[in-house]
């Protein structure tokens, strides 16, 4: 069996680790719930009970210490999270007003023994979780810096500094080397308990990251979904069992400063390999890892989670024509942003690349996606693979179309300018000219062009050059055909009125 870290001092209860590896369970919010098998030793009545192996971001109520198979009565009289493990500042202070040993290191010369009394160690305690989490990898945060220094007295005289290597005497019944949770507990019997500790922690994260392999011609693509976990909570978990939850779960900020199904007609399922599988939890999606894995501490682990080839993509060309700068309309209200004739009339040249991609099982994905970040790769002539574009999709679930943006077409041009504009006591009415250019040498392409109507809820268009699509209340889009090497003019006038 082997132990944890643990100290066995004086009454202290002591605390082995199961032969059972640990449960995590990680959210993509930055925090995780830990769940470990604690054996117990309890003697009837009050026990004593120290635990050093718990996480440096623990939340301290959040902890749940209990029997889960309920034939034991466990009651926590009182708990107390110590998360100011030694360090050489931390047993400075302890030893404020003694005199110690220092190590002078001296160049070529051997090192010597130098006594100092210790009058000021420089040493302060964590006051908030920042400080503590920066602490557990051994960074100490000191805004005020000069008010940290040691103040060490040598021979009669101060110095603002150590003056070697300090040697302590041993360390005191109190200590502690890593973050440590002690309880006073209560049994009503005396027995030995296999006992659940359960809480949250602060540093553990997941996402989803998809490569999007497209051949050298035809929009059919590889899609494979990797999970991406990260542990910086301070604690090691070894062979854990790993689950993942994806959604917008509430959690509060009390901090100031596809899977692969393993049924045989799953685009995912894999009979080389355990597949990660996935169910609904709740309001939520619950992953889970085939195999029990260790999450280092300060470690970035990556698990494959889905593969599918052959899944329809669509490659879509959008001009959106109207640049509007935020910066130079804010603070305006709509009353005067509607009159003033110069509003809408900047124009953007690029036409947006977007790629669509039907999550149904129709086309070899129907599953839930979650939120992560999309690279698109295509494989050119020698069938290398070339980086063509990246974007981020929000949780998705299955059965929706997911719509990304993968940069700015070279070869596709737009031009947006008004041509008119009359104002009257209660009403605006304006015209535009949008010219598209397709500058490609062999391939026709579609253009959707959106134009928004930003000016008024009420509206009406009026000579269009061509049928256009209403998108919604505000927002029209006209789909323009184009040759290799063809220009095409659309033309509309609007009527807005109040």
């Amino acid at each position: 069996m082997k132990w944890f870290s643990v100290f066995v001092i004086g009454w202290w209860g002591l605390i082995s680790e199961s032969a059972a590896g640990p449960s995590v369970t990680i959210y993509n919010q930055n925090f995780g719930v830990v769940r470990e098998s604690v054996p117990l030793e309890l003697k009837q009545g009050e026990n004593q009970i120290r635990f050093s192996n718990a996480s440096g971001q623990l939340e301290p109520d959040s902890v749940i210490l209990r029997d889960p198979s309920g034939k034991v009565s466990i009651s926590v009289l009182e708990q107390n999270y110590r998360a100011d493990p030694v360090t050489s500042g931390l047993l400075l202070r302890l030893n404020e007003g003694k005199e110690i040993e220092f190590i002078e290191k001296r160049e070529g010369q051997e090192d010597r023994i130098v006594r100092g009394k210790v009058i000021r160690s420089g040493y302060q305690s964590y006051s908030t979780e920042k400080e503590r989490m920066l602490a557990s990898y051994g960074i100490r945060y000191n805004p005020k810096a000069d008010m940290l220094q040691p103040i060490i007295e040598v021979d009669g005289k101060l110095r603002f500094s150590l003056p070697g290597e300090p040697v302590f005497p041993s360390l005191a019944d109190d200590s502690i080397l890593k973050p440590t949770l002690e309880w006073r507990l209560h049994s009503d019997q005396e027995s030995e308990v296999e006992a659940e500790l359960s809480y949250v922690t602060k540093g553990l994260s997941w996402e989803a990251d998809y490569n999007v392999v497209a051949p050298e011609k035809g929009e059919k693509v590889d899609f494979t979904g990797w999970i991406t976990m990260g542990n910086q909570c301070g604690k090691t978990f070894p062979d854990a069992t790993v689950q993942l939850i994806a959604g917008d779960v509430a959690k509060l900020n009390d901090d100031s400063d596809g899977f692969g199904f393993r049924a045989a007609a799953d685009p995912f399922a894999d009979a080389s390999a355990p597949a990660v599988s996935q169910k609904s939890f709740d309001e939520f999606h619950l992953y889970t890892l085939p195999l029990a894995t260790t999450l280092r501490d300060r470690e970035t682990k990556q698990v494959e989670f889905s593969k599918a080839s052959g899944v329809a993509s669509r490659r879509l060309y959008v001009y959106d024509g109207a640049f509007i700068d935020p910066q130079r309309w804010r603070g305006r209200s709509m009353s005067q942003i509607r009159h003033d004739e110069n509003y809408g009339t900047e124009s953007n040249p690029k036409v947006w690349v977007m790629r669509e991609i039907d999550n149904t099982k129709a086309n070899g994905l129907g599953i839930p996606l979650p939120r992560g970040k999309v690279r698109f790769y295509r494989r050119d002539d020698e069938g290398k693979l070339q980086f063509v574009g990246e974007d981020r999709i929000d949780h998705t679930p299955r059965d929706e179309t997911i719509r990304l943006y993968t940069g700015n077409s070279f070869d596709l041009v737009g031009e947006r300018k008004r041509t008119n504009f009359t104002r009257g006591k209660s009403e605006v009415t304006e015209s535009f000219e949008i010219r598209v250019r397709n500058r490609k040498e062999n391939d026709a392409v579609e253009i959707r062009v959106v134009e928004h109507l930003y000016r008024w809820t009420n509206w009406e268009i009026k000579e269009p050059s061509m049928e256009y699509r209403k998108n919604d209340s505000q927002t029209i889009e006209f789909r323009v055909p184009l040759k290799a090497g063809e220009e095409k003019v659309i033309n509309y006038t609007v009527r807005y009125w109040w």
